[in-house]
């Protein structure tokens, strides 16, 4: 649960700065347009910048999540293969709960 939490945290974090580094990044292209010359190339070459910035947060939260789902994955599996005839009784549990929901409607 905790690193569901810390990965919810991650990605809002990230939805965040993706918004603030656009909003920024529009404003210098807006900017750029009303203007002309070295001053425009200046704020286009900023504006590049804060979308490259926010494409490399992205990256870095999309490896958090890859790496934290393989860290869940071999847990799992370790866990099955530690107590197989628990896992077989849970699904088979499962089966039969769903079974019941499924034939009362």
């Amino acid at each position: 649960m905790a690193s569901k939490s810390s990965l919810e945290q991650s990605q809002e974090q990230l939805l965040n700065n993706l918004r603030a580094s656009i909003a920024e990044a529009e404003g210098m292209l807006k900017e750029a347009s009303e203007i002309g010359g070295d001053k425009a190339s200046e704020l286009r070459d900023r504006a590049v910048s804060a979308l490259h910035k926010a494409t490399g947060s992205f990256k870095d939260v999309q490896e958090r999540a890859v790496e934290q789902s393989k860290q869940a994955v071999r847990v799992t599996d370790d866990y099955v293969h530690d107590n197989p005839w628990r896992t077989v009784g849970f699904a088979a549990l499962a089966g039969v709960l769903l079974g019941v929901i499924i034939g009362r409607k």
